[in-house]
């Protein structure tokens, strides 16, 4: 039997691990899942919520690292993991994503000689300004399992070096998680209570750094917000550190003056797979929802210059915008008259990728 440590620190890795935990968990003869969760990213609306949505029970072991600095929280989560995996002794290391988590859970494992397999590797934006690129680079260097969710993540890899024999593409596993939670959202109540009709809105988040930490780049962003809101309800999930920005900079009149525009804390993943799966098109900066919307079928406008998942613009409902309100507006008013991104799903974004990651574990 093989005694798997799974790592999660944050929502996005919850989505990512949840399929694989289950499937693991049909393998009784086979594996021994542990859940550790870093608490990298925790209270009740940005993870706590998920455990019991997604079907998770609750960790194994919950660290408590909580935020700080980059090199702060990734210290504290390595020294807390050294313990965890020398008194355990797993077989395999299971890291998902990219984020501090992730690669700091990954360095732990190798310096201890333990096999790691890294979910969604291969992904690249080609920006080193965003820390999850690094992540993921120095994650997939020290990988031993590189389990890819396109074909494009593959050649990366094997552009920068990688033993074509460590990789292998299972799919999307974001997709898994999605088609099993599709029919459990149709009990949300969400757009009853804040009183929409389907297809007839626009869904937003926005929380990177890159957006929201610079007043200027966030009021322009507002701006176009402002003008879309005028043509079509944005119904916009306020995250946290956006919230917080948004009071330092003193924006938060120019959003009430938004007559179309209406806020919400940071929705549970059913009440916001119910939203954005029924709105005509979504608003985002996050990744996972990039991913979501091309198997979905629904436009995305993603609010960066690049992305690590350019699959979902070359062959998904993904278009990329950045930052520049006039490009905002031209995106999406272009979708609201009718020219819309056709698009097709991507290979082996079937709903089936946690088995392949499953049994890509069980042959290494």
């Amino acid at each position: 039997m093989l005694k798997a440590l799974n790592i999660v620190g944050a929502r996005p890795n919850l989505m990512k691990m949840a399929p694989v935990i289950a499937e693991m968990r049909l393998r009784p003869d086979c594996f021994e899942p542990i859940l550790v969760h870093t608490g990298q990213h925790y209270d009740e609306s940005m993870s706590g919520a998920f455990f019991e949505e997604l079907g998770i029970p609750a960790p194994d072991i919950n660290l408590g690292v909580g935020s700080g600095s980059h090199a702060e929280q990734t210290g504290r989560i390595m020294i807390a993991l050294q313990e965890v995996m020398s008194e355990i002794k797993p077989d395999w290391v299971i890291v998902a994503g990219d984020v501090n988590s992730t690669m700091a859970a990954a360095l732990v494992a190798v310096k201890l000689h333990i096999p790691v397999a890294h979910v969604e590797a291969g992904l690249r934006s080609r920006d080193r300004g965003m820390p999850e690129e690094i992540n993921r680079i120095v994650t997939d260097a020290v990988a031993d399992l590189l389990l890819t969710p396109s074909r494009d993540a593959d050649r990366n890899l094997i552009n920068e070096g990688v033993d074509p024999e460590k990789i292998c593409f299972v799919g999307n596993v974001m997709i898994d998680t999605l088609h099993r939670n599709l029919s459990r959202a149709n009990d949300s109540t969400i757009l009853d209570r804040l009183v929409l009709q389907r297809g007839k809105y626009c869904a937003m988040t926005l929380h990177r750094p890159s957006n929201v930490d610079d007043k200027e780049i966030l009021a322009g962003v507002l701006s176009a917000i402002s003008a879309i809101q005028e043509r079509i309800p944005v119904v916009f999930s306020v995250h946290p550190r956006t919230r917080n920005r948004l009071e330092e900079f003193g924006l938060t009149a120019m959003l009430r003056s938004m007559e179309k525009l209406i806020l919400t804390e940071p929705l549970g993943y059913l009440d916001f797979l119910q939203l954005y799966s029924n709105s005509r098109l979504v608003l985002t900066d996050s990744g996972g929802i990039q991913e979501e919307t091309t198997a979905l079928g629904i436009p995305c406008i993603t609010l960066r210059e690049n992305t690590e998942r350019p699959i979902t613009v070359t062959e998904g409902t993904n278009r990329l915008a950045g930052s520049d309100p006039e490009v905002i507006k031209r995106e999406v008013f272009a979708i609201l008259d009718g020219i819309t991104p056709a698009g097709r799903i991507p290979e082996l974004w079937d709903g089936h990728a946690a088995v392949r990651i499953v049994d890509a574990i069980e042959r290494a």
